[in-house]
């Protein structure tokens, strides 16, 4: 039988056309992103202080719910610890609630170990969509470079997002050293998603064959959509048990690339460079925290952050065709 390019149906991701049902419920939304309504439930004010220890040592004043609101609150306004504590005693005083407020010492202490909950998401097998941005750190600013003559490069580290191209949430992320390379987190950010995957798509730096290797050991059933190189060539199997490897390129020598962006689903993968976009306008272009664990923190709330506006403001489809 000769071989055909996207042979196998649950590899191919259909082209939908939808519309917007309601553009005055979608605009209240977007408003809504933008409201400073701020509430306390009752199970959040009975939260706020931390359970007595049953174990030796010193009890915590604040729970995790007190430090990730307050850090929240930090991430959404991009404010220094002293500003977010703050911030945080002055709506606790609006409120008219009988709250102690977490200082900025403390605050830093919990960020390093704070345990943040990671996404939730349905049962559907998720089109899994990634990339990966820069993000600075701290250093020396432009103040300090023309008084002491400082010309020490600023540092940064690469932040890996994994979004779910029919929903656009931030499913997985990951942060590393700026020399990591991306095809290296293809498994870690698999880890952390739960449920499974039905696609994976990447861009051409996650050509690899330990790419192929880490979604396979994972979700078997999962199709793997990554650009060959240009100086790709069909393995030595291609003509009996042909990989997907191979799939793309013979789509590619039959259809060209635009053609295979087109077949494959390949194009969906704007998506999650739309929320690159969002995380460096919404949250910033740069990591406020010092040590390892803490910008962990600060990135694990900061895409919760985005994925609670997205809910917010995101506009119900209707497929038309």
């Amino acid at each position: 039988m000769p071989f055909k390019a996207n042979q196998d149906r649950r590899h191919r991701i259909p082209k939908q056309r939808h519309r917007v049902t309601n553009w005055s419920e979608y605009d209240a939304a977007l408003r809504q992103r933008g409201s400073l309504t701020v509430w306390f439930t009752d199970e959040a004010v009975e939260a706020w202080a931390a359970e007595p220890r049953t174990t030796r040592g010193g009890r915590p004043s604040y729970s995790d719910v007190a430090i990730t609101t307050a850090l929240t609150l930090r991430a959404v306004f991009r404010l220094a610890l002293r500003q977010t504590e703050g911030l945080v005693a002055s709506i606790i005083g609006l409120l008219g609630l009988d709250l102690a407020v977490p200082d900025h010492s403390t605050l830093s202490r919990r960020a390093e170990t704070l345990r943040v909950p990671r996404p939730r998401r349905g049962r559907e097998p998720v089109h899994l969509l990634v990339d990966s941005t820069g993000l600075k750190l701290c250093g020396p600013g432009e103040w300090l470079v023309e008084m002491h003559g400082a010309r020490t490069r600023r540092g940064w580290r690469k932040l890996h997002l994994a979004t779910d191209a029919d929903t656009g949430r931030i499913v997985a992320s990951a942060l590393t050293d700026k020399d990591a390379d991306d095809g290296s987190r293809t498994g870690p950010l698999l880890d952390r998603i739960d449920g499974p995957v039905a696609s994976f798509t990447a861009d051409g730096a996650f050509d690899r064959d330990d790419v192929y290797a880490e979604v396979a050991a994972r979700h078997p059933d999962a199709a793997v959509i990554v650009p060959p190189r240009s100086s790709a060539v069909p393995s030595a199997t291609a003509g009996t048990t042909p990989t997907q490897r191979d799939a793309h390129l013979r789509c590619i020598a039959e259809r060209g690339r635009m053609g295979w962006q087109r077949s494959s689903g390949y194009n969906r993968r704007a998506l999650v460079e739309a929320d690159v976009s969002r995380w460096k306008r919404v949250i910033g272009d740069g990591l406020r925290s010092q040590t390892d664990g803490r910008q962990a923190t600060e990135v694990a709330i900061a895409a919760d952050v985005l994925n609670r506006m997205l809910d917010l403001g995101r506009p119900e489809y209707v497929r038309i065709a």
